[in-house]
């Protein structure tokens, strides 16, 4: 979303960042447009990469038990069986909670970092097989949250001007944030004229994108900032972890699939 790097290094991960969305960005929509069993093994292959990483940022033991949990939590996932699923994932929130030390704030890290990681990826699974037309709901929502993230990116860093939340995240600017809302606006108002629906639930929800991708990205920078780390893992060149990748398309995934099974007309008002 913008930062206060000096002008001769401004831009100069931008090769590393596009290289990376190269080969990650064909890997996930190649997993959301098959769905079921595709989609649940790049779950799992995340998820337990984003275990790991909160584990070693916020030092919860049992790392290695934790990550195959993950695995079977997403991987049970198409098996449309709520009780195994949910076995699943208590048995981790538990472990998390009683392999943590014993310090009351170490425990509640180590079960609330489960419950993180979960909640984002088993909610774009449900997102994307979910009683609407769910690929085409995943890949436009995906495709606004990349569209935020880059208007972000490029206008926070031409533009610059104030901090949005110089203690959370100092880096983020308000020309950013108000850039990524306008583009994701924009995307929602140009996916009406692909799909249909109502002009104003696709503008409404490219609005509602950027705001619950731009909250996502910057509870994420409040709780590296809480365990003092810049960013959670190294795994992708240029973007850090894969927690500081997917966390506003985690926040958005969560957001709207509650949003679909609270509101049943809002599908219905984008023709999803």
């Amino acid at each position: 979303m913008g930062d206060w790097t000096p002008p001769e290094k401004r831009f100069s991960e931008l090769p590393l960042r596009l290289l990376t969305a190269l080969i990650l960005i064909p890997f996930a929509l190649y997993a959301v447009w098959m769905g079921s069993w595709w989609l649940a093994a790049g779950c799992a292959a995340f998820c337990a990469v984003m275990i790991l990483e909160w584990c070693r940022m916020s030092a919860t033991p049992n790392e290695m038990f934790l990550a195959p949990l993950s695995v079977l939590f997403c991987l049970s996932l198409p098996l449309d069986d709520l009780r195994i699923t949910a076995s699943l994932g208590a048995a981790a929130v538990v472990l998390g909670v009683l392999s943590a030390q014993r310090e009351r704030e170490a425990r509640i890290a180590g079960g609330f970092g489960v419950v993180y990681v979960f909640a984002m990826v088993s909610c774009l699974y449900v997102l994307r097989e979910g009683p609407w037309q769910g690929r085409d709901a995943a890949l436009y929502l995906m495709s606004f949250v990349w569209a935020s993230d880059a208007a972000a990116y490029f206008f926070g860093r031409l533009l610059r001007g104030p901090r949005l939340l110089p203690k959370e995240s100092p880096n983020k600017t308000w020309s950013g944030a108000i850039s990524a809302v306008i583009a994701c606006a924009l995307c929602g108002y140009y996916a009406w004229t692909l799909h249909g629906g109502t002009v104003v639930a696709w503008v409404f929800a490219g609005i509602l994108v950027s705001v619950f991708a731009q909250a996502g990205d910057l509870f994420e920078s409040g709780l590296k900032r809480r365990f003092k780390v810049k960013d959670s893992g190294s795994i992708l060149p240029g973007h850090g972890g894969l927690l500081d990748r997917v966390d506003g398309l985690g926040a958005v995934s969560v957001m709207f699939v509650l949003l679909f099974l609270s509101v049943p007309a809002a599908p219905r008002l984008l023709g999803l």
